[in-house]
């Protein structure tokens, strides 16, 4: 389940404990989502072990994955020299992914497993697998809070007999989303009618496409904020920007907001991919900044 690397440390430290298994007993590779902390090891272990297994994902995972890492090799040349694996290496990589639908059963040596939305990030799943009667849930990361370009985590059909579950907030009770919304929004419109500008760190995905929607919602309802522009400056994003737009438009999932568009259609994606042409233009912009980190878990 999962093959990612820790966000904190470069080369080999980087890895799962792999010394403690052998690759090549194996059969079966299941990948929840493709945030690099489940996904940033899988090239390595697909390409330079001796893995001949299957490894299955959801289509959105598997599309968002290959920009992804594309994007950490480019960062992680510049930053150190421990390099795990190569752009030829991810694309070769690409070959030995195969997908998985929601709610499709597949089986792999008597092994039967199938997924259910996770919510978290597009594609994310929770996946069941049954084995001798024995049925596993292993969650991954999920979200029972369903936002505006996401369904909440779903709630199996089917009872799990052992739950492998994520804790990364334990017992953590996190504020009211509507309260943070507001907390956020409210920041923003003052800052801007006072004439001032706002860079806001996101990570490329994920996040960034909620805030852009909450942003595109609070706009939509104060005419007076209409003439600043809100710019989006993340190559990594405007890639992967298409997936979530086809993604979102066969999922059915519609935002709960009164758009006239969908807000990952063209026009929208332009007004917030186009540069600033001028740092003295009248109107003070909102800026929204991908940084060049590792993604994981989002932050609050």
């Amino acid at each position: 389940m999962d093959c990612g690397i820790h966000p904190g440390l470069n080369g080999m430290d980087a890895l799962p404990f792999v010394d403690m298994i052998e690759a090549d007993k194996i059969d079966l590779l299941l990948v929840s989502h493709f945030h690099l902390d489940h996904a940033g090891a899988l090239p390595w272990f697909l390409q330079k072990t001796t893995f001949r297994g299957k490894c299955f994902m959801t289509h959105a995972t598997k599309a968002i994955y290959r920009w992804l890492l594309s994007d950490f090799i480019k960062v992680s040349n510049i930053s150190t020299e421990q390099m795990l694996y190569t752009e030829q290496d991810l694309e070769a990589s690409m070959d030995k992914i195969e997908t998985i639908n929601f709610h499709e059963e597949r089986e792999v040596g008597g092994v039967k497993f199938w997924a259910y939305n996770a919510g978290h990030v597009l594609g994310a799943a929770m996946f069941m697998v049954e084995i001798a009667g024995v049925r596993v849930l292993y969650t991954g990361d999920f979200s029972r809070e369903e936002d505006r370009h996401l369904m909440a985590a779903e709630l199996p059909s089917v009872r799990p007999d052992v739950l492998i579950v994520e804790s990364t907030y334990g017992i953590h009770i996190h504020e009211k989303r509507e309260d943070r919304e507001g907390r956020f929004t409210s920041t923003v419109h003052e800052v801007v009618a006072r004439g001032g500008r706002c860079l806001i760190p996101v990570f490329a995905l994920g996040r960034a496409q909620e805030l852009l929607l909450i942003l595109d919602e609070y706009w939509a309802a104060h005419p007076q904020l209409h003439e600043i522009p809100i710019y989006y400056a993340s190559s990594l994003a405007k890639k992967c920007m298409a997936v979530y737009q086809v993604r979102s438009r066969k999922s059915g999932k519609s935002c709960n907001c009164n758009y006239t568009c969908s807000p990952f259609s063209a026009d929208v994606r332009e007004r917030h991919e186009r540069e600033d042409p001028s740092p003295n233009r009248r109107q003070q912009p909102v800026r929204l900044q991908a940084h060049q980190q590792p993604e994981g878990h989002r932050p609050l």
